[in-house]
């Protein structure tokens, strides 16, 4: 026979299960005291570490997110640490095997599920730690150059002499090529000119010369070279480069004006021509005539 339900039974049955509990909780209260105290050590061991790696530690580092999320990171690690600990200490050796399971089973979820992310984290902690690049470098990056403002987890931003704002992920910045103009004082400056055919080439390159090595020092090594590259249409063109101080767009579109006004106002004074293409219209003899309606007259003009 099937056996009755009984409200009095149950509630014995409930009323023994927790009482079991409440023994179990006085037993464990050195264990979960202990726990306690554990995690309350490592929050100020975690604190302790974090003001160490802002203050000491990371001041090598110029980017200041990049500074603090390592010091988040070691402040979370190290809390992790003291509640694993904790954990053992109340005898709870099953949870953490499953705490340890799931995280790996999240992990490789998230992972997978943010390469690009994950992939741009990386190039921003690759870039804080590179030499060849830094806050306020002048930069090109494909089409884009300009100086840099700031070197994310995610990304690095770039403005334009043109004053526009460039963002950049990190990992087509590391994957890809860039010029950095800043690492160097000095950089050659190119000029191209051209002169008549009639004009003295020998007399032109001693000139230009000249005029460069006066108005642009050029220490050690450095030498002004001069090149006759082509016959062109209406003249014969030349190309002259030299060192100068520059370490940014700006910088070198400033001495490249500085040069080419130097060189037009010293051929002036030399008579030397720098000629410019002429386009001639020729009609031949050909008659333009118009006729009226009224009169039917006709004009002809040459």
């Amino acid at each position: 026979m099937e056996e009755k339900f009984s409200v009095q039974d149950s509630i014995g049955k409930l009323w023994g299960k927790l009482d079991g509990w409440l023994d179990a909780i006085i037993l464990k209260l050195p264990n979960i005291a202990m726990a306690i105290v554990v995690m309350i050590i490592f929050y100020f061991i975690a604190r302790g570490l974090r003001k160490l790696f802002r203050n000491i530690l990371l001041k090598r580092i110029s980017q200041v997110s990049i500074q603090e999320i390592i010091s988040k990171t070691v402040f979370v690690t190290v809390l992790l640490i003291g509640f694993f600990i904790a954990l053992g200490v109340l005898e709870l050796d099953k949870v953490l095997t499953s705490i340890l399971a799931g995280a790996g089973v999240i992990g490789l979820a998230v992972g997978l599920a943010l390469q690009g992310t994950l992939s741009n984290t990386f190039g921003g902690l690759l870039l804080s730690f590179m030499p060849n690049i830094k806050i306020n470098d002048f930069i090109q990056n494909g089409d884009a150059s300009g100086r840099v403002e700031e070197i994310s987890l995610r990304n690095i931003v770039i403005r334009t002499p043109e004053n526009n704002t460039v963002v950049i992920p990190n990992s087509n910045f590391v994957d890809g090529a860039f010029t950095n103009y800043s690492l160097t004082e000095r950089g050659k400056v190119f000029v191209h000119c051209g002169v008549g055919y009639e004009s003295d080439l020998q007399m032109v390159e001693d000139l230009t010369v000249r005029v460069i090595k006066e108005n642009f020092q050029q220490n050690g090594d450095e030498n002004v070279e001069f090149f006759f590259t082509e016959f062109g249409d209406s003249s014969i063109n030349f190309m002259v480069r030299f060192w100068a101080d520059v370490k940014t767009k700006a910088q070198e579109h400033a001495a490249r004006h500085k040069a080419v006004k130097l060189i037009k106002s010293h051929f002036d004074a030399e008579d030397i021509n720098i000629p410019f293409p002429i386009r001639t219209l020729d009609f031949g003899k050909n008659n333009l005539t118009m006729r009226t309606i009224q009169n039917q007259d006709t004009a002809s003009v040459n």
